[in-house]
C-alpha cells in the first residue's frame, strides 16, 4: 500500500529563474551573491536570458513537473500536500515551508531538481533548508525536513535518458546512425568544487560517468551497436584564472569534427529539464557549432515530465518514508555505485568559502523554535 508517513507535506525544491527582462539582473544578483562574480559578467550572462524574452523556461517547466509528481501521487492514492519553492527567485523556499506549516504540516520531505553530488547541486540547496528552517523557527514554527537520496542512477532516471538518446539516434540519418558519437553533458563546476564532491571527493564526476555508461549500455542493448561516448561540459561562469571541469561541448564538437566523427547526439543527463542552459548553451550555442563544422547532430530530451521519470520520484518519495518509519525498503540503482545515502555524511560537498548549516546531514542541530509573544510553548 503507498504510504508517505511520516511526512505531511512534499516540496519540490528548485533553482529559480527570472519570469521576464526586468526580472534577469536581480535574479542573477541573487545566484552569485556573495561569490565576486564581476558586473560584467552578470551582463553576459543576461543575454543568454534575454535572448528568450527575458523568462527562464525553468519556472513553467517546474510546474508542469509538480503537476505531474500531483497526478502520480493521487494515482496512488496519497492526498498529502505538495508545494513548490526556490532557491533564488519566486516562488520562494521560505514562503514554501511557511505555507505547508501553516497548513499543518511539521515534517516534510524535499524533492530536489538536481540529481547529483555537488556544493552547488545538494549542499547550497541543504543550505537553504537549514536557513529557511532557522527563519521559521524565529517565527516560532517547528519544522523537520528530509530529501530524497541523490537520483543520478535511479533505474527510472537512466532509463529515460536511454529512450532518449534513442530517440535523438532515430532523428540522424540513417548513413550516419550507426557510428554517431553519445556526447552527454552536464554543468560544468570548478575542479575544487568536484573535488570535495560526495563525502569522499570527486563524486560528481564520477556519478555522471557512470550515469553515461549506464546510458550507453541500454542504447547498445536496444540498438545491437556500441556507440563511443564522453562526457562534456557546459555553462562555465567562473574566472579564466579557476580551474573548471573540461571539455567545454564547443571544443568537443571542434575536436571530434576534426577527428572525421560521422555524427554526435548531445545527451544533456545532467539536467532534469530544459533550462536556460540546455536552450541557449546546447539547442542555440553547441548546435550552431555543430552546424559550422557540418557536423550532424541531434540533442537527446531531458527527462522532464517522462511518465516512467515521474513514478520513479514518487518510488524514492516512498522508499524514504518506509525509511523513516524504520523499515528496509529495497533502494534500486543502475550502474556500479549503488543507491546514494539519504542522510549526508559529515563534510559531504564540503562548501569551500564559509562553514554554515545544511539541514538533512549528519551533523545538523536543528534550530531552537521562538515561542510566539505571549505563549509558552513553540507551534
Amino acid at each position: 500500500m503507498s504510504d508517505v508517513r511520516p511526512y505531511d507535506a512534499l516540496l519540490l525544491l528548485s533553482f529559480g529563474g527570472p519570469e521576464g527582462p526586468d526580472d534577469v539582473m536581480p535574479f542573477l544578483e541573487n545566484v552569485t551573491r556573495g561569490r565576486g562574480i564581476p558586473r560584467q559578467r552578470l551582463e553576459e550572462v543576461a543575454e543568454h536570458y534575454l535572448h528568450f524574452g527575458g523568462r527562464s523556461p525553468i519556472n513553467d517547466q517546474n510546474r508542469a513537473l509538480l503537476a505531474a509528481l500531483g497526478a502520480e501521487l493521487r494515482s496512488r492514492g496519497l492526498d498529502v500536500p505538495l508545494v513548490w519553492g526556490n532557491r533564488n527567485w519566486a516562488p520562494y523556499l521560505t514562503d514554501a515551508l511557511r505555507e505547508v506549516h501553516e497548513g499543518g504540516a511539521r515534517r516534510v520531505l524535499a524533492v530536489l531538481t538536481s540529481a547529483y553530488s555537488s556544493y552547488s547541486s545538494c549542499r547550497q540547496y541543504r543550505e537553504d533548508l537549514a536557513r529557511s528552517v532557522a527563519e521559521l523557527a524565529a517565527e516560532g514554527r517547528a519544522l523537520a525536513v528530509d530529501k530524497l537520496r541523490h537520483y543520478f542512477n535511479h533505474p527510472a532516471f537512466v532509463d529515460t535518458n536511454a529512450r532518449a538518446v534513442l530517440a535523438a539516434l532515430e532523428g540522424l540519418d540513417e548513413g550516419v546512425r550507426a557510428s554517431a558519437r553519445l556526447v552527454f553533458v552536464t554543468h560544468s563546476v570548478p575542479d575544487a568544487m568536484n573535488d570535495v564532491s560526495g563525502p569522499e571527493g570527486g563524486a560528481y564526476v564520477r556519478q555522471h560517468l557512470d550515469v553515461a555508461a549506464a546510458v550507453a549500455a541500454r542504447v547498445a542493448e536496444s540498438t545491437g551497436r556500441e556507440h563511443a561516448w564522453d562526457l562534456v561540459y557546459c555553462s562555465r561562469s567562473g574566472p579564466p584564472s579557476q580551474p573548471w571541469l573540461e571539455p567545454d561541448v564547443n571544443d568537443h564538437l571542434r575536436e571530434l569534427a576534426g577527428q572525421g566523427a560521422a555524427a554526435v547526439v548531445l545527451a544533456p543527463v545532467g539536467f532534469v529539464s530544459d533550462h536556460m542552459e540546455v536552450v541557449f548553451d546546447l539547442d542555440t550555442e553547441a548546435l550552431e557549432t555543430a552546424a559550422e563544422l557540418g557536423l550532424p547532430c541531434a540533442r537527446a530530451a531531458t527527462v522532464g515530465t517522462d511518465a516512467h521519470f515521474v513514478a520513479g520520484l514518487v518510488d524514492l518519495v516512498e522508499e524514504r518514508a518506509a525509511l523513516a518509519r524504520g523499515g528496509s525498503p529495497a533502494k534500486p540503482a543502475a550502474g556500479s555505485l549503488g543507491p546514494s545515502h539519504e542522510v549526508c555524511p559529515v563534510g559531504c560537498c564540503r562548501n569551500l568559502r564559509a562553514d554554515l548549516p545544511a539541514a538533512t546531514g549528519a551533523d545538523y542541530v536543528p534550530p531552537t523554535v521562538v515561542p510566539p509573544t505571549g505563549q509558552g510553548g513553540g507551534a
